[in-house]
């Protein structure tokens, strides 16, 4: 039913700026938190940021807070990640997911559909 389809990885250096998309399909996006997680080789899936249903709430890892910006325009079921001041370690495969309720959540347990991920590599 829900489709989640993400956008915008690639090759980065170091220090600059990259910005992600999701683009959700369903009848529920508006309704619902969104978050976006990433996962690099060999290690978890980690939470980076999350948003609630109408975007008034949002919730960053300690790692990117004032790097990175999450945000969502509810007309076009759309969500966002920008990401400045890049680093190595931001290097991963970045998911977009959709909440199981309209409030955030930092648990992947919270989201019940998952996006094919979107390659982000930081050269240093």
């Amino acid at each position: 039913q829900v489709q989640l389809v993400e956008a915008g990885g690639g090759l980065v250096q170091a220090g600059r700026s990259l910005s992600l998309s999701c683009a959700a399909s369903g009848r529920t996006f508006s309704s619902r938190a969104m978050g976006w997680f990433r996962q690099a080789p060999g290690e978890g899936r980690e939470f980076v940021a999350a948003i609630c249903w109408s975007g008034e709430r949002k919730y960053y890892a300690a790692s990117v807070k004032g790097r990175f910006t999450i945000s969502r325009d509810n007309t076009k079921n759309t969500m966002y990640l920008q990401m400045n001041s890049l680093k190595s370690e931001d290097t991963a495969v970045y998911y977009c997911s959709q909440g199981s309720t309209s409030y955030t959540e930092t648990s992947p347990a919270g989201y019940d559909y998952w996006g094919q991920g979107t390659q982000v590599t930081v050269s240093s």
